[in-house]
């Protein structure tokens, strides 16, 4: 068998025109267009070229792009000030700060101060609330894109596939069980600490591999036929002692026995800037008193 390749750059492609549709509709509708602002501390390079895809692409759907670069040095005081004045902003609809802060800086006390409807990253304890008691929010971008993704694949109906997740941050873990329970899928969280992790992934029907431990997964741990979601991002020595980018699925292995895979990169990476356009879209209708879509 030879699996299916999720390409997360057509699915984010399709995923963007349709946004930029509902964005032309939506300027219809309220007379503007939405806004998704961005603020950026420090000058971390690779949060620096994200943070540039993002606006580059909000502009490319019909958004409106507010980006704040600040100072690495910047206090705590002062970026809250900011958040508190984005809050205030009628023009602005969605607002991320790139993470990860300097460390002088409180994460959580940095996103506890977005407007939980303007928080397009659903990584508010509000949002993630509502996720976990099933009441309409915004979903953190990596999880919803990977639900999308599935969905594509295997149909919009998910109804009693067993599905293992390894790994339970916050980012994505969680939050992707929570969507998959509420797919009425039988989810199981797996991680550091599980015993027997081999065992526990062969009898899934949808494994999202989301450790951030290089090519961990291997082609045994996988039911024939499974769908694979390869969410890790790691760096790995490769000739010439350049780097390159592997996921925690051994890619060219599992491929021969799942049913179908995302790749690193080129998988679940491109529908992570799709999904912050798509909940700004949303919270923007939201804002406007229109009705969201139903997340996929």
């Amino acid at each position: 068998m030879v699996a299916r390749l999720i390409d997360g750059k057509a699915h984010a492609a399709a995923l963007r025109l349709q946004i930029a549709q509902g964005v032309a509709a939506f300027i219809g509708q309220v007379g503007r267009a939405p806004g998704l602002a961005v603020v950026l501390v420090g000058e971390d390079p690779a949060s620096a070229v994200y943070v540039r895809n993002k606006a580059k692409q909000t502009v490319e759907v019909g958004m409106q792009s507010f980006e704040y670069k600040l100072a690495s040095d910047t206090a705590q005081a002062d970026l809250v000030a900011l958040i508190e004045r984005l809050n205030a902003d009628s023009t602005v609809d969605g607002i991320l700060v790139q993470l990860p802060l300097p460390k002088h800086l409180d994460e959580l006390a940095v996103v506890s101060a977005i407007d939980p409807n303007k928080d397009v990253d659903g990584l508010h304890v509000v949002n993630a609330g509502r996720l976990a008691s099933g009441l309409p929010g915004l979903v953190s971008c990596t999880p919803l894109g990977c639900m999308m993704l599935m969905r594509d694949t295997l149909g919009a109906d998910l109804s009693g596939l067993n599905a293992v997740v390894i790994g339970r941050s916050i980012l994505v873990g969680k939050p992707v069980a929570q969507l998959l329970l509420a797919a009425n899928c039988t989810v199981t969280v797996a991680h550091s600490r599980t015993r027997d992790l081999p065992d526990v992934v062969r009898g899934a029907d949808i494994v999202v591999a989301a450790v951030g431990r290089p090519e961990m997964v291997k082609r045994d741990w996988i039911k024939p036929g499974a769908c694979v979601i390869d969410v890790g991002i790691n760096r790995v020595p490769s000739d010439g002692g350049k780097t390159k980018l592997v996921g925690d699925v051994a890619f060219a292995d599992v491929a021969e026995v799942a049913g179908s895979i995302s790749p690193v990169p080129g998988g679940v990476g491109p529908m992570t800037i799709a999904c912050l356009l798509y909940n700004t879209l949303q919270a923007a209708r939201m804002r406007a008193g229109l009705s969201a879509e139903a997340n996929k």
